[in-house]
């Protein structure tokens, strides 16, 4: 299976590349962060309703993945569940394109109430999706790639999403509604359709499966044990979650800079382009550096990143601070998302790595959803720097977690074959 693996190599690698790259170009056009929430807007003024759009991609994508582990772990081959499962990620969008040319006929009502439908069915399948391509793509790139793999690929995927993006902007400013939206989603259908015919181009050999192991004990048995024996991936994970309270004030940057600090609406735009720019540039460095030095080492460059990011945001006495503290934010979640799942998948053998992938995504799943409420309601009853200075402390605890209590997999393991 190595030799195949190896022989494949420049093609898997290129194909989901491709993959990640024209998935994020699709996404541009149908932004969950500002495309789809428009849209709920033109058809509700209720904010809770707006946003539901974040929260059900979030809390979707999280959920299911420990339900998923041990039928993973039965899998031969990982590739025909993920091309099967990635389509109920993408079809939902097809849905977006017809309410959105329906909507004339049905309401505002029934279309914000098959809009939530559709982003719960999304989530969902994204959420389905995300634990076998992750230890798919685990298993078709070597490890000491793997890392930079997922930082050009997140690289591809911003680049590209940032385009479709700024085109996204124009159609809905130039056509009439609803078409200008039944447009953008049919064109995010086109890409992630392009996207789709490319992660089913990886060439992924069969593995053997220990049916014994996997049926020795049940999924809870299996957590208890691994948060029980394996030490390092349980603190882990509790820095993950103190990570999560260390970016709340992350999503309160543009409002403060406009209602407190006299930025523009223009000069908000462009700190949000230095944000993905950063995230272009350190997808790719970090994801380079953390597969030739170290994954932890790197994760803790990023929570670093993290609380001076909320450190100069508190103290920024002007705007134009604010250019900086965007440099750190797309660091703090380049290493937050790139870093720290090829870090994750240094855990667990083939017939456990699953349990240890949904692990880590499922159960910070409550602080997750906690932190924004946490830091909204800090930034209500006292001000967005309270939020800030919060997310410092946090950012500051989750250093000293990670430094002191989590040991480099790689390094540990290496150390463990020499015993």
């Amino acid at each position: 299976m190595e030799n195949e693996i190896k022989r494949h190599l420049k093609l898997n690698y290129t194909v989901n590349v491709l993959d990640g790259a024209f998935f994020g170009c699709g996404i541009g056009f149908a932004s969950f962060t500002t495309v789809i929430p428009l849209f709920m807007s033109t058809m509700t003024d209720s904010a809770i309703l707006i946003g539901l759009v974040m929260a059900i991609h979030s809390l979707g994508w999280q959920l299911p993945q420990l339900g998923m582990a041990r039928h993973i772990a039965r899998q031969r081959r990982y590739k025909p569940m993920v091309a099967f499962l990635t389509i109920q990620e993408r079809l939902p969008f097809l849905g977006f394109v017809i309410i959105a040319l329906l909507l004339p006929k049905i309401g505002t009502t029934v279309g914000v109430i098959l809009t939530l439908l559709m982003l719960v069915w999304q989530g969902l399948g994204a959420g389905f999706t995300a634990n076998p391509w992750q230890v798919m793509i685990n298993k078709v790139i070597p490890p000491d790639y793997l890392a930079t793999f997922f930082g050009v690929q997140g690289a591809a995927s911003n680049l590209l999403a940032s385009g479709g993006a700024i085109v996204a902007g124009i159609i809905l400013d130039r056509i009439a509604y609803p078409l200008n939206y039944a447009a953008t989603f049919s064109i995010a259908c086109f890409w992630l359709i392009v996207s789709w015919f490319f992660v089913n181009a990886t060439r992924e050999p069969p593995h053997e499966v220990d049916e014994t192991a996997i049926n020795q004990s049940s999924l809870w048995s299996s957590m208890l044990t691994i948060l029980r024996t394996d030490r390092n991936f349980s603190w882990l994970l509790v820095s993950r979650m103190l990570s999560q309270f260390g970016i709340m004030g992350f999503a309160f940057y543009s409002v403060h800079v406009v209602k407190n600090l006299g930025a523009t609406e223009f000069q908000a735009g462009l700190m949000t382009s230095v944000l993905m720019i950063t995230q272009v540039v350190m997808n790719i460095g970090m994801g380079w550096l953390a597969d030739r030095w170290s994954r932890k080492g790197v994760l803790e460059i990023g929570f670093v990143a993290m609380g001076l990011s909320a450190l100069l945001a508190w103290l920024a006495p002007s705007f134009n601070w604010f250019y900086l503290v965007m440099v750190l934010t797309g660091t703090a979640y380049t290493a937050l998302w790139t870093i720290m799942m090829a870090l994750t998948l240094q855990f667990g053998g083939d017939d456990t790595r699953p349990t240890y992938v949904g692990m880590a995504n499922t159960l910070i799943t409550p602080f997750t959803t906690l932190a924004p409420f946490v830091g909204g309601w800090l930034a209500t009853i006292a001000s967005y720097q309270v939020t800030f200075l919060a997310s410092m402390i946090f950012s500051i605890a989750a250093i000293i977690c990670l430094h002191f209590t989590v040991r480099d997999p790689k390094k540990l393991r290496i150390a463990q074959s020499a015993l």
